[in-house]
């Protein structure tokens, strides 16, 4: 007799609304020795427009200057450009404004970069917690709004709310319709902790409540 087997191995496992989870192909579900947030980071950004961007001007430079040296190399003159650039590289002085004002141009450039390069990007999706150290899961913020704003309009008395959603930290203002406000307050807090413990943030923002009275 064969043993039962599990119908939800092998599949993906539901998550919450605008989470989005990859198992890895041909990867066994077992629980990670480290634990869940030793693997939850943000997915890497392709960066597709500025490596196309980059790629474009570098690619229209050589092509320009390899144009330029086959004209040469054919027995006709230099373009003007090139004659010209290459008498103010040799003729002005280093000290020159517009030297430095180039260098500083460049070296911004360089850097940003190298930013670019050296992070994950992708600041508007937050890591989920797994229970499988093959498996990644990221929740949308505008998605975590939602959540959030709909957990918030059900707290009796709360009669509009809005929500600032930075990196690490979260800030809801709601409108008190009716109650008084220390205890809307308090229920309100309550529930957005309840919905971001249902979240399964792997790193949970900090969350700042405030209310006042709705203007009429």
């Amino acid at each position: 007799m064969q043993p039962d087997r599990d119908p939800r191995a092998g599949s993906e496992q539901p998550t919450a609304a605008g989470a989005v989870t990859t198992p890895a192909a041909g990867q066994p579900a077992q629980p990670s020795a480290a634990g869940p947030r030793a693997t939850a980071r943000r997915p890497w950004s392709a960066r597709r427009i500025p490596a196309a961007l980059t790629a474009l001007l570098i690619a229209a430079a050589a092509g320009t200057l390899l144009f330029d040296v086959v004209r040469v190399r054919a027995g006709r003159p230099a373009a003007a450009w090139r004659t010209r650039l290459a008498d103010e590289l040799a003729t002005r002085p280093l000290d020159d404004t517009w030297m430095r004002i180039g260098a500083a141009v460049l070296a911004l450039l360089g850097l940003w970069l190298l930013v670019l390069a050296l992070t994950p990007g992708l600041r508007h999706q937050w890591p989920l917690r797994t229970p499988d150290a093959h498996m990644r899961a990221v929740l949308d913020r505008d998605a975590a709004q939602l959540l959030l704003r709909d957990a918030a309009m059900r707290v009796p008395g709360v009669g509009a709310a809005r929500f600032r959603i930075f990196r690490n930290h979260i800030r809801a203002t709601a409108d008190v319709r009716f109650r008084a406000a220390a205890d809307v307050k308090a229920d309100l807090l309550a529930a957005l902790r309840e919905e971001l413990d249902r979240l399964a943030l792997a790193h949970p923002p900090s969350l700042a409540v405030r209310v006042r009275p709705r203007r009429t």
